[in-house]
């Protein structure tokens, strides 16, 4: 891996995703965020099953809340769910029409992306 934690995307370099930057794309994007779930866990099985449907659709946004036992591990998106304390595993994304990042963790993988103008 590069020892310097650099990424090249489109010709420009870019530090390493970190959760602060994923929260700042949702943050920047609301209201416009498109996700796709690729795998998720399945409690039947106790391991992670790929999803039926992998389109990307429209999530539904909300506030992210302090809940009182814990974190809103959704961040506000609906279909999304992060594990944090650095067991998420964050990627770039950018194809068909939509940009983003892909995330993978224990309770599965997903992507989080905007649609691009054409």
């Amino acid at each position: 891996m590069y020892s310097s934690f650099v990424l090249i995307m489109e010709k420009k370099i870019m530090k390493k995703i970190t959760l602060t930057t994923i929260k700042k794309f949702i943050k920047e994007n609301k209201g416009k965020i498109y996700i796709k779930n690729i795998s998720h866990f399945n409690g039947m099985t106790d391991g992670i099953d790929n999803c039926e449907n992998q389109n990307f659709y429209l999530s539904e946004q909300t506030e992210i809340k302090q809940k009182q036992y814990g974190r809103d591990n959704t961040l506000g998106l609906k279909g999304a769910y992060f594990v944090f304390d650095t067991r998420d595993y964050f990627n770039t994304f950018n194809e068909n029409n939509f940009k983003g990042f892909t995330i993978s963790n224990c309770i599965g993988h997903f992507v989080i992306a905007i649609k691009e103008s054409q």
